[in-house]
């Protein structure tokens, strides 16, 4: 795969022969059955790929291409477009990552110091949501600016389905 990836690279004639090239197996809304039949895809593979972009109906589909390594990327139809906050005139929003405060029942203090959080902030957050102890929470997940979401562990004195 190196000596491939090595050839593919400095000569870039090679590609196509060893990558193979992208293909376009709807063009304006309608199947090329030549290049699927070339690139032996059938309809139900076909729909299983557009499935996974959250493509239900070859309808809504304007533009798709095949892929080398075998995925489908899709334009829609304009009618089946996600409308964008710029469509709807919204004014963007901050974007904040969720930062892992707590896992399985242990403070991870990497991630307390990354967002300039101390130990006890946590723990006055814990105590706002009536949780004793750190050992009693099984995830904690932190978005700035929104309340700390605190996961408990199941208990494990009694079965999760009572008879």
């Amino acid at each position: 795969m190196y000596s491939t990836e090595i050839i593919s690279q400095k000569f870039k004639s090679t590609r196509r022969l060893i990558e193979g090239e992208p293909a376009i197996i709807i063009y304006n809304g309608k199947l090329i059955r030549d290049t699927m039949k070339k690139n032996k895809l059938d309809v139900n593979q076909l729909q299983n790929l557009l499935r996974a972009k959250d493509v239900f109906s070859i309808r809504e589909v304007e533009y798709a291409i095949l892929e080398t390594n075998g995925t489908v990327s899709v334009m829609k139809k304009s009618p089946f477009q996600s409308p964008t906050k710029s469509d709807m005139k919204i004014a963007p929003q901050e974007v904040n990552l969720t930062t892992t405060l707590i896992n399985d029942g242990e403070i991870i203090h990497d991630n307390l110091k990354e967002k300039n959080l101390t130990e006890e902030w946590l723990l006055e957050q814990l105590e706002e949501q009536n949780f004793q102890r750190v050992e009693d929470v099984f995830y904690a997940e932190y978005v700035k600016g929104k309340k700390l979401l605190l996961l408990p562990y199941e208990n494990r004195d009694h079965k999760k389905w009572d008879s």
